[in-house]
């Protein structure tokens, strides 16, 4: 058991001294160029030439009907008319009588 320990750890010793180690390679650093101080200012432009008129707006939508209103008062009530004139008295009958009977009424049960 001694000896399968020790030829296992010879094993991973050389497996890991096989490996190649990658090649570290250093890149120079580019010098930074600073700017200067600032030049003068430069001269003001020309005014720019004046916007067309924008176009009319479309008409807007027709707007919904009003709210009913609410019921007016209740008008007084009028005065009592006049009486009416009296008619004329009526012509002397021609002697025959006629007499109006009621319609029969329904039986009671």
């Amino acid at each position: 058991m001694n000896h399968s320990i020790l030829i296992a750890t010879l094993v991973a010793t050389l497996g890991l001294v096989a490996c190649d180690r990658p090649t570290v390679v250093t890149v120079p650093v580019t010098p930074v160029a600073v700017p200067g101080p600032a030049g003068a200012t430069g001269a003001t432009g020309a005014t720019g030439n004046t916007g067309n008129t924008g176009n009319t707006g479309s008409t807007g939508n027709t707007g919904s009907p009003g709210v009913e209103g609410i019921p007016g008062a209740t008008g007084s009530q009028g005065n009592q008319g006049n009486d009416g004139n009296r008619g004329a008295t009526g012509r002397p009958g021609d002697g025959t009588t006629i007499i109006m009977m009621p319609p029969a009424s329904a039986p009671s049960r």
